[in-house]
């Protein structure tokens, strides 16, 4: 019979099965809007897995052509470029259009990967899109020490606030580790840094609080919670990469997301307003004839009235002030 994993005390959360219930959270939106939307943009290209990295093997996760075998200690060029597309063509692809449009985007920056196109977490700031943590790496984290694991932590900070003048105020792992969510905040308070949302749940359709395992034996006046930002795997393009299960064209892509986003906007409409998030990569949606299908969903919302688009902390904060953290969560 096989072991059966269970988390160390000091990592393991309870889970939620409940939420908010039947009723739903009466939350509002600035401007009384109907519904919030995240763009999420991953940037990962030059993170990912590489010989160049030592890591013995080129990246095989979220691409064009995943069926070749991995090349041990062998660069695979092919690979290679296309992360590289990503950040010579899909990104800035990306960034005109929300130039365009005029609205805001997060970016989940992996730190070695901006480290090596500085110019996107420059150009992010200067036009005020919100640059968050996707960790200093784009790898795998569950088999990493706690101690390995919060030196790479602490790595990402000091990296993307050396390029954008301040510490995340958010982060995604994509791959975490079973003690990342508290790792995480863990770091951030031993560098003296605000910790915002942290995003590894897909667990609602708006923010929700948890308790961290490590404030359990403090009072209720100095426990600070740990904010949830849920993320997407279903309204995201990486879904185009998925065999099987995924989109097989743009259409479909842009079906699902408009479907959501009518969902979502009518219940805002009925009183309960939701957040939606799109999960978008550089080298995937920034391709031509996928982009189209990003253009066109963007051109549909534009359209609607009560569309807040907003970067992930400022919804964390319009989520904090109408209902800030109170220990016991789950009590």
């Amino acid at each position: 019979m096989p072991e059966i994993y269970v988390a160390h005390p000091d990592y393991g959360f309870d889970r939620d099965f409940k939420g908010y219930g039947e009723a739903g959270l009466k939350l509002q939106w600035p401007n009384n809007a109907k519904i919030a939307i995240s763009f999420v943009i991953n940037y990962e290209e030059g993170g990912e897995r590489s010989v160049l990295s030592g890591d013995g093997v080129s990246e095989t996760n979220l691409r064009e052509n995943p069926g070749s075998a991995p090349r041990i200690n062998e660069r695979n060029y092919n690979t290679e470029s296309e992360y590289e597309y990503g950040s010579r063509a899909g990104f800035w692809r990306l960034f005109r259009l929300f130039q365009k449009v005029g609205m805001k985007f997060t970016l989940y920056a992996v730190a070695q990967a901006v480290e090596e196109q500085p110019e996107v977490a420059k150009r992010c700031v200067e036009e005020g899109h919100e640059v968050a943590s996707h960790a200093y790496r784009w790898v795998d984290y569950h088999d990493f020490s706690v101690e390995k694991e919060k030196d790479f932590i602490r790595k990402a900070i000091t990296s993307l606030k050396s390029l954008t003048g301040y510490a995340p105020k958010g982060w995604y792992y994509g791959r975490p580790s079973p003690q990342s969510r508290v790792l995480v905040p863990e770091v951030y308070k031993e560098m003296g840094e605000e910790l915002s949302w942290l995003s590894d749940t897909y667990a609602d359709d708006v923010p929700y609080w948890t308790d961290l395992p490590s404030e359990r034996s403090l009072p209720a006046s100095a426990a600070k919670g740990l904010l949830m930002l849920p993320y997407t795997y279903d309204n995201n393009d990486f879904k185009f990469h998925v065999p099987g299960s995924g989109f097989r064209d743009p259409n479909g892509f842009l079906t699902h997301i408009k479907n959501s986003f009518d969902v979502l906007y009518e219940e805002g409409q009925e009183g309960s307003p939701k957040m939606m998030t799109i999960g978008l990569h550089c080298r995937i949606i920034g391709r031509p004839g996928r982009f189209a299908a990003l253009k066109e969903f963007v051109e549909y919302i534009s359209q609607k009235e009560g569309v807040w688009v907003a970067t992930r902390t400022e919804i964390a904060e319009a989520f904090r002030e109408q209902y800030p953290y109170r220990k016991g969560y789950l009590a």
